[in-house]
């Protein structure tokens, strides 16, 4: 008789730096929506999980937020967990952006990562909106370092290249135990990915207008015996002259925001939500260790 084939798992931290594509590289893995996406830089804050289960394998992805200089108490604590997420795992994912090239804060993941135990492959990411010349300065710069096991040309927008990618990651696997049920996804519990939600379609929709001082706290979740779901949350934000931006003209901005959130809601859900928002200053929340511990960044 054959030998029954070797069941193999680990865990892979995704680094980079800001929007370089990392939750949408990791939302395509798993095949839905674990970790919110948008236009604008930092949109990760913590370390969100994405299993990924196919026959004979899993993967467990560590979604770090951007790595750039921190300005205050929350982007010490980003930094700091996106630098500790290298630690115990078997791969390194490394993600640069084709088309803005290998810049000063990509230069200082890549010194820190020459000390790094485990594996790097290296992930030159929106080859789909970048010139060949782009693609190919950043594959000569990547070549340079020694300790890059593998370069790879991707689209994660698209899914161009993951095939390939996770072969490589995949090589980078041991014999262990499968760690999470395969049709588990995420270790976030449901509150906190509501409140992510809520935070990616307020970035959306304010554009440039608010700062990155929102935070969001899903405050309850209550189930009715129709099935559906009431939800009470709070966005935070550091100035009241934002509190009217985010509410906007006779509540029409929140309106919005609640609307868009409402409907990724009912799809995680799988039921109808009723969501009720609120809005409430909390002046200088990032430098605040107590509104922070208070929003999940611990």
């Amino acid at each position: 008789m054959m030998p029954e084939p070797k069941y193999l798992s680990g865990f892979v931290t995704i680094i980079g730096s800001p929007n370089v594509g990392k939750s949408t590289l990791m939302n395509r893995f798993v095949g839905q929506k674990v970790s919110i996406v948008s236009q604008r830089a930092q949109t990760t804050r913590n370390r969100i999980m994405g299993v990924v289960s196919r026959k004979g394998y899993q993967m467990v992805f560590l979604d770090t937020p951007g790595v750039t200089l921190p300005k205050n108490k929350l982007g010490e604590y980003m930094v700091k967990v996106a630098y500790d997420s290298l630690n115990e795992v078997e791969a390194i994912l490394f993600m640069v952006d084709a088309v803005n090239g290998i810049r000063e804060k990509d230069e200082a993941i890549i010194e820190k990562l020459r000390t790094a135990r485990a594996p790097v492959i290296a992930a030159i990411n929106k080859a789909d909106a970048a010139t060949l010349d782009n693609i190919e300065t950043a594959r000569e710069r990547l070549e340079k370092e020694s300790f890059i096991k593998e370069i790879i040309k991707i689209s994660a927008a698209e899914g161009r290249g993951m095939d390939k990618l996770e072969a490589a990651l995949k090589a980078c696997l041991v014999e262990g135990p499968q760690y999470f049920p395969e049709d588990m996804v995420t270790d976030q519990p449901e509150r906190v990915i509501c409140g992510e939600i809520i935070r990616e379609k307020a970035l959306t929709l304010l554009k440039e207008e608010v700062p990155h001082g929102i935070g969001v706290g899903v405050d309850k979740m209550v189930l009715r015996d129709d099935g559906m779901y009431d939800v009470w949350a709070t966005i935070y934000c550091e100035r009241e002259g934002h509190k009217g931006i985010i509410i906007g003209r006779q509540g029409s901005m929140l309106k919005r925001i609640g609307s868009e959130a409402r409907k990724d809601m009912e799809w995680l859900l799988g039921t109808r939500v009723n969501l009720q928002l609120w809005v409430k200053v909390k002046n200088d929340w990032r430098n605040s260790a107590s509104v922070m511990k208070e929003l999940g960044y611990e």
